[in-house]
């Protein structure tokens, strides 16, 4: 009995043990948990389940057009060209308020040190303490009144016609900051969509190399080819390899400056959707006149000229003189009430007009005229140059869209072509009538022109931008 007891109490101390040892791997499984979510930076489960790759994400299938709105939504210097715009058309009802009169409420009290004297009231019959300063009228003086006041002169409407200048030519750098970003975006969109297809390309010209080396090794092997073919066939196909990995990361570069416009988050899975390629370019009048009615560059020269015009207007204004006007209603009394004593009504009013002829200023006025008329003409300059510009920039983006465009069925005529080539050559060697290199050359001569197709749409998407960027048309 005695050892019964005693087996079981060493049973019990061993569960004891047993039990201690779970429970300290149970709590440092949890301590090295809560670590380990500290570290990744206080995420909780459901975000590290959310960035997980193995939870299945849907792409997104992105047109040219969804690009181009999510880009103007999250580029940040097209934010600052859209709020400076914003500001700008706040500055013109600001200037137009100056031409209208300003209305205030004045409330005042005031009281004065007397003098030990007594004079004659202003209200009311009798004597009463003179105040020590002699502008103020008595001892004690409230006045609760409207006061309006308006000034009129040149300077005030040349500060609209400013305003007014600003607000156009903010509006037109806003154009240019945009369709800047329309013409990048449209690039990185068609760059992307031409990586992966580029990828496609290196793809199939790996499938193919492999392909041509089991052909050359079956061929040694039946004893109808030497081991340099098959050596020859096995470069070919490393070099594939290689060229298959480079498109890959290029594809994925691409993508990620795309998606860096366009998402908060640039690895978000995205396909795109290629629009139409040969979209026809319109005449060559048709773009000169669009360019010189829509062109954002020569409506911001134009408006900078216009503010250019109204600084010489103002600094002219100071040689003319400005008229103002005020009219005051309300109480100036002794007394804060409507009537004072004997029933003298405290509650009127008074105007003034009043004229400032400019006499003499030391020729600041002129001097100041002249620095605005120096800055108008360096603006005029500077519309002569974005006028001779804009001429040129347009004849080079439209022989540059004309020229892109021509070659796309060059370049597609250059694929069918090439891999005619690669068939035909394939099948001269399978019957022993051509090299390995003459099946190396096709094949990279395939490659080759398949990745001048790409190139050459990019070329074409990107020049077409530019164009609709000069015209307006975007």
């Amino acid at each position: 009995m005695l050892l019964v007891v005693t087996m079981r109490g060493c049973i019990q101390r061993e569960e004891a043990r047993r039990y201690g040892r779970l429970l300290s791997g149970t709590i440092c499984a949890v301590l090295l948990l809560v670590t380990a979510i500290a570290s990744a930076g206080g995420q909780m489960p459901a975000e590290v389940a959310a960035q997980s790759p193995s939870v299945p994400v849907t792409p997104v299938s992105i047109t040219l057009e969804e690009a181009i709105r999510r880009a103007e939504a999250n580029e940040p210097s097209y934010a600052a060209s859209t709020a400076e715009s914003k500001v700008s058309s706040l500055d013109r009802p600001i200037a137009r308020a100056g031409l209208l009169p300003s209305v205030a409420y004045h409330n005042q009290a005031l009281y004065t040190q007397p003098n030990g004297q007594q004079n004659q009231a202003g209200q009311g019959v009798g004597a009463q303490p003179s105040p020590r300063f002699i502008a103020n009228n008595a001892v004690r003086e409230y006045a609760s009144q409207a006061v309006v006041n308006e000034t009129l002169g040149l300077g005030q409407w040349a500060a609209v016609r400013r305003a007014d200048a600003e607000a156009a030519r903010s509006a037109a750098e806003l154009e240019i900051a945009r369709r800047g970003l329309v013409s990048a975006v449209t690039g990185l969109f068609f760059e992307s969509i031409a990586a992966d297809n580029k990828v496609v390309v290196a793809d199939r010209a790996h499938a193919e190399s492999a392909d041509f080396t089991r052909l050359t090794t079956k061929r040694e092997q039946a004893r109808e080819a030497a081991h340099a073919d098959v050596v020859k066939a096995q470069l070919a196909e490393q070099q594939r390899e290689r060229d298959l990995s480079d498109a890959r990361v290029a594809a994925e570069k691409a993508r990620l400056e795309l998606a860096v416009l366009l998402f908060p988050d640039p690895r978000t899975p995205f396909t795109l959707t290629r629009p139409d390629d040969a979209a026809p370019l319109p005449s060559h009048s048709d773009v000169e006149q669009a360019a010189a009615k829509s062109n954002p560059e020569l409506k911001s020269a134009l408006a900078a000229l216009s503010v250019s015009n109204a600084d010489v207007q103002a600094a002219r204004s100071a040689y003319l003189p400005d008229l103002g006007l005020n009219v005051t209603y309300g109480i100036d009394a002794p007394q804060f009430a409507v009537n004072g004593p004997d029933k003298v009504h405290n509650l009127g009013y008074s105007a003034s007009v009043t004229l400032d002829i400019p006499v003499w200023d030391w020729l600041a006025t002129e001097h100041k005229v002249k620095q605005s008329e120096i800055r108008r003409n360096a603006t005029r300059v500077a519309l002569t140059a974005t006028q001779k510009r804009l001429i040129a920039r347009l004849e080079e983006a439209y022989s540059e869209a004309a020229t892109a465009r021509e070659q796309l069925a060059s370049l597609d005529a250059s694929v069918a072509t090439a891999q005619e080539s690669l068939r035909l050559t394939k099948l001269r060697y399978t019957g022993g009538e051509a090299t390995v290199l003459e099946v190396v050359d096709a094949q990279g001569a395939f490659v080759s022109a398949e990745n001048a197709r790409e190139d050459g749409r990019v070329r074409y998407q990107a020049a077409r931008a530019d164009l609709q960027a000069l015209t307006g048309t975007m």
